[in-house]
């Protein structure tokens, strides 16, 4: 199969490597195997900052690292056996902001980034190029080259302001009431080379369970995405159970935008001009989505048995939804 996963963030991380397991990619092959399963992750970008004059890509850095066995596996993000010397200086220095922590083995993926944007690569290349030493098993492409970026408005008594979204994230831990989030440059950015042609050519589409706001929202928001991946066969698996986040503050960005924190209303959000399939969590069985395939099962991503299954479940549902559409007449969306 070729399946196509627009992800961000340690959900859509860890899913993936589940997601790897149950495609039997990376496992040595058999005699018996006669297909080649490959998986397409169009990467977030919408979070990327630029501080210290790099240009830092947290959600393409956290797929990177986690399937290429450098992630940091308690936290989920950042390096594995990290220190924070560089840090420690640029505090000294009285250098700002102070709230987001670089590590200096990952500084030294923000070094080359920069290097090589400075000579004039695209960041589709140059995450290609980053690729070439983690390996991680996945075509990873993100969602642009075009500078996108997640801008946040609030009020924090001071009147209205919009701050980038990685100050509202980590800085104040998304407690400030979010008056509106916003894409900015999302309007006029183009998919990254190969992304329109890797949907066009998938089996399936899977959206795991990742912020739908701000992860999977802003690759939807490049124009020709979302209309691209409308017509496959597209599953999504729920990030919310039993009426609040598996992890983060997934919340608080469906609360800025007017949704409810549900299994059934982040469906509904999505649309079922998109999604074919949805997956929910056993304590929301009962959930219905019109014109959406709604199962129940275990979505916990508690180890890693845990998390294949799940990714399995998403699979054989496309599966599934695809040989139905296929007998209907029908192309799926």
């Amino acid at each position: 199969m070729r399946i196509v996963v627009p992800a961000g963030g340690i959900g859509g991380a860890r899913f993936l490597r589940g997601l790897k397991a149950a495609l039997g990619i990376g496992a040595p092959a058999t005699d018996e195997q006669t297909t080649v399963n490959t998986i397409t992750v169009i990467g977030n970008t919408g979070d990327d900052i630029t501080l210290f004059g790099l240009r830092i890509c947290p959600d393409l850095d956290t797929v990177m690292y986690t399937l290429g066995g450098g992630i940091d596996e308690e936290q989920g993000w950042g390096r594995a056996d990290e220190t924070f010397t560089v840090k420690e200086e640029l505090a000294a220095y009285g250098m700002k902001p102070t709230w987001f922590g670089l590590g200096d083995r990952d500084t030294a993926t923000h070094i080359v980034r920069a290097q090589m944007i400075a000579a004039g690569y695209p960041l589709s290349a140059i995450t290609e190029a980053l690729c070439d030493r983690w390996r991680p098993g996945v075509r990873l492409i993100p969602m642009t080259d075009d500078q996108v970026e997640t801008h946040v408005v609030v009020d924090d008594g001071g009147g209205r302001r919009a701050i980038h979204f990685q100050e509202w994230w980590i800085r104040h831990r998304a407690a400030l009431p979010a008056e509106q989030i916003i894409s900015v440059g999302a309007d006029a950015a183009e998919p990254a080379p190969g992304v329109l042609a890797a949907v066009a050519e998938a089996d399936a589409v899977i959206i795991p369970p990742s912020n739908p706001v701000v992860s999977v929202g802003s690759i939807l928001n490049v124009p020709g995405i979302r209309e691209a991946m409308v017509g496959k066969t597209v599953v999504g698996v729920s990030p919310i159970i039993g009426g609040a986040p598996v992890r983060g503050m997934a919340d608080a960005c469906l609360t800025a935008i007017g949704v409810e924190t549900g299994a059934g209303a982040v469906a509904e959000h999505l649309g079922p001009d998109l999604l074919d399939g949805w997956l929910v969590d056993d304590a929301d069985a009962g959930t219905v989505v019109e014109g959406v395939e709604v199962r129940s099962r275990p979505l916990y991503m508690s180890d890693p048995a845990a998390t294949e299954a799940i990714a399995r479940a998403a699979v054989d549902l496309a599966v599934e939804l695809a040989g139905r559409g296929a007998a209907d007449g029908g192309t799926g969306g």
